[in-house]
């Protein structure tokens, strides 16, 4: 089996209690050693729009929104872990009907920016983590409801996930995310400038691992137009449940050890 070769790196693990919930759960993963984020680029505000333009056209109201394939199969996947759709959607489905009713995003910075892009193109859950201060595991897996969670904009008010309620989980008993990818922690928002950043994709089931593989190339090439092009690209599923983005060579098999 090959051995991790960055030891300053980041392990990420599917744990077996959510592959056994959601056996179609496929994590996709870009890691970028360092960008400088820029708060705007023309091009991703061009796929941003050309986005929310494809949305709007389809005229979609909530049902519509929830009936989307990528998005009724993660109201799937939330009701087998034991959380309500309704009362908290997945990333991709409370962006997508917020641009559903005629809004635009907030513009943020052009990481974010283009990963709502994508979001909305593939109705899926992508996001943007900066993980220079992340401890050298990161698992999604259930909490046992100790982790240290800090909102996004409020690092002064910590809160700790319900037992059970599946988090991206560090090696330093944090949480990085509530109910899945429903809410990001203030510790791996993406800012401006400089950073060390690891981007995920998220399909629940087998069907949307095609639309996860052409996300990933869609922030590739955008990644490789703002000049800075990933070093790594990883998928994991229950099959292949752990490996080292960061690193050049990777675990890509069998359990953690």
């Amino acid at each position: 089996m090959p051995q991790l070769t960055d030891p300053g790196g980041i392990r990420v693990t599917i744990d077996d209690r959510v592959s056994e919930r959601v056996p179609g759960y496929v994590l996709g993963l870009i890691a970028v050693p360092a960008l400088d984020v820029p708060r705007d680029h023309p091009a991703v505000e061009r796929l941003l729009t050309a986005a929310e333009d494809a949305v709007q056209a389809r005229g979609l109201d909530k049902a519509g929104v929830a009936a989307l394939p990528g998005v009724a199969a993660w109201r799937d996947a939330y009701r087998a872990v034991g959380l309500n759709p309704n009362r908290f959607p997945c990333a991709a489905e409370a962006i997508a009907r917020r641009v559903a009713k005629g809004d635009r995003l907030p513009r943020i910075n052009a990481l974010v920016d283009l990963c709502n892009a994508v979001s909305l193109a593939t109705s899926l859950p992508v996001a943007s983590c900066a993980v220079g201060s992340v401890a050298k595991e990161l698992t999604v897996r259930p909490a046992d409801g100790t982790e240290a969670f800090l909102p996004l904009g409020r690092p002064d008010a910590p809160e700790h996930p319900e037992p059970g309620e599946v988090i991206y989980a560090d090696g330093a008993g944090r949480a990085h995310s509530r109910r899945w990818n429903w809410r990001q922690s203030h510790v791996v928002a993406t800012g401006t400038g400089p950073q060390r950043l690891l981007l995920t994709v998220e399909a629940a089931d087998p069907a949307g691992a095609a639309r996860l593989d052409a996300a990933l190339d869609r922030l590739g090439d955008a990644l490789a137009a703002l000049g800075d092009p990933p070093a790594h690209r990883l998928r994991l599923d229950r099959t292949v449940r752990t490996g080292s983005p960061f690193a050049a060579e990777t675990v890509t098999a069998g359990r953690p050890s």
